[in-house]
């Protein structure tokens, strides 16, 4: 039997498969420090697990619920985007909610309800693994516009606005950002919006998982608040996977223009159905709001482990690698910037992409696990996650940042072909 063309060309997800050989060395008794995970060493709030344990007795919560998820929690969703954005579907028009299992899932949803083959849809580098293989699966066409750490991480919109085509069919924005653990700009969304104006045929997919898990002020800000009537092109994500700390429940919902989302709920409806009805009905039960009270331990660890950072790369005199994370988990090392580099460069000129080589010598050397650039659109660089505890984190970067200013204890500069 053979695979598909669709199956064959798709990448494995690198940060599931280091996470998993991270386990598997950790089973065979060997110290580990995984820096791959994007879930919280927490629990979710006590609250949250006292109405999934108060649904367990009811016939219902071992039922479908409707395939776009239960129409009072789909309220509850779309009044609780509204409070925290401070925005006012109604007045744009009709809008809907459709609930799918995890974030990830509504992505998709999203993507196979409006790419047709041929379109292209805009991504940001660094951005998260899975935006590229999604739209190529739905026969679209990613376009890749880069930024740096010079810029934090930040695209210019001079390069979006040469990114956008005819057959643009959308633009995901991913802000809160995985892999950088930054944020846009307030300015930027201005401007963005603006640049939106000018290319109606546009549509956005903005990727607000990580809305909640800000550490830093500012808050994230959208190009939709700037400009409401953006929102009747725009399909906003979240979920319960990072402000819950539920990755696992696997609950996550859209919300856009009622059309659209009745085209993603009869996608979900013919390949997966309804989201775990166990969980919805335990959301409808839970504050949303009692989250942020949650979030403020998590929040604290994170700029505990930030800080880590900045002050094992100080010592070492590595700064060039420093940015302030400010939000999500996650921060990204240019190894291009660091001594180690040098020990496997052929030469000035060599464009090489070292960022699995250079992971692989430091998970065999030092038992750290982080996830190579590469598959996060950044050339030589790495994602580091800070939810590891404190002490066991800072055990980490200490062996981390010295690897990185003395090169691999066993380094050998590879010979040109």
């Amino acid at each position: 039997m053979e695979l598909s063309s669709r199956v064959k060309g798709m990448a494995e997800s690198v940060t599931l498969k280091l996470n998993a050989k991270a386990m598997e060395l950790t089973e065979t008794g060997k110290q580990i420090y995984n820096l791959t995970a994007g879930q919280l060493p927490f629990r979710p709030p006590q609250t949250f697990i006292e109405s999934i344990r108060s649904e367990l007795d009811f016939l219902k919560s071992y039922q479908y619920s409707p395939v776009a998820g239960f129409t009072e929690l789909r309220k509850k969703i779309v009044n609780h985007i509204e409070s925290t954005r401070g925005i006012n579907f109604s007045a744009q028009g009709e809008f809907d909610c459709v609930i799918s299992n995890g974030a990830k899932h509504s992505i998709s949803n999203i993507l196979g309800a409006i790419v047709d083959p041929g379109d292209e849809v805009i991504i940001i580098a660094p951005y998260w693994i899975s935006y590229p293989e999604m739209i190529k699966f739905c026969r679209g066409t990613p376009i890749i516009v880069q930024s740096s750490i010079f810029d934090v991480f930040t695209p210019p919109l001079t390069e979006i606005r040469k990114a956008i085509s005819e057959k643009t069919k959308a633009i995901i924005i991913n802000s809160p950002n995985n892999p950088a653990g930054i944020h846009y700009s307030d300015e930027w969304m201005q401007e963005f919006a603006e640049l939106l104006e000018e290319n109606p045929h546009v549509n956005v997919i903005s990727d607000e998982i990580y809305f909640e898990v800000c550490y830093y002020d500012p808050r994230p800000t959208y190009f939709y608040q700037k400009k409401p009537e953006l929102l009747k092109r725009t399909i906003i994500v979240d979920g319960i996977s990072k402000a819950f700390a539920s990755t696992g429940l696997r609950i996550g919902w859209c919300v856009g223009p009622k059309n659209i989302c009745k085209g993603i709920e009869n996608l979900q409806g013919q390949l997966t159905s309804s989201a775990n009805s166990l969980v919805q009905r335990a959301m409808l039960n839970y504050d949303f709001s009692s989250s942020a009270q949650f979030l403020v331990p998590v929040k604290n660890h994170l700029r505990d482990n930030a800080t880590i950072i900045r002050e094992k790369l100080k010592e070492v005199h590595l700064m060039k690698c420093w940015y302030q994370p400010v939000s999500a988990f996650y921060y990204m090392i240019d190894f291009s910037q660091t001594p180690a580099f040098a020990h496997y460069t052929k030469d000035r000129n060599d464009k090489t992409d070292y960022s699995v080589q250079i992971c692989e010598d430091i998970l065999n050397e030092l038992g750290v696990v982080i996830v190579p650039g590469t598959d996060f659109g950044m050339t030589n660089s790495a994602r580091l996650s800070l939810v590891l505890h404190k002490e066991a984190f800072s055990e980490a970067m200490e062996k981390l940042v010295q690897f990185l200013g003395n090169g691999p204890a066993s380094a050998s500069r590879p010979k040109a072909d």
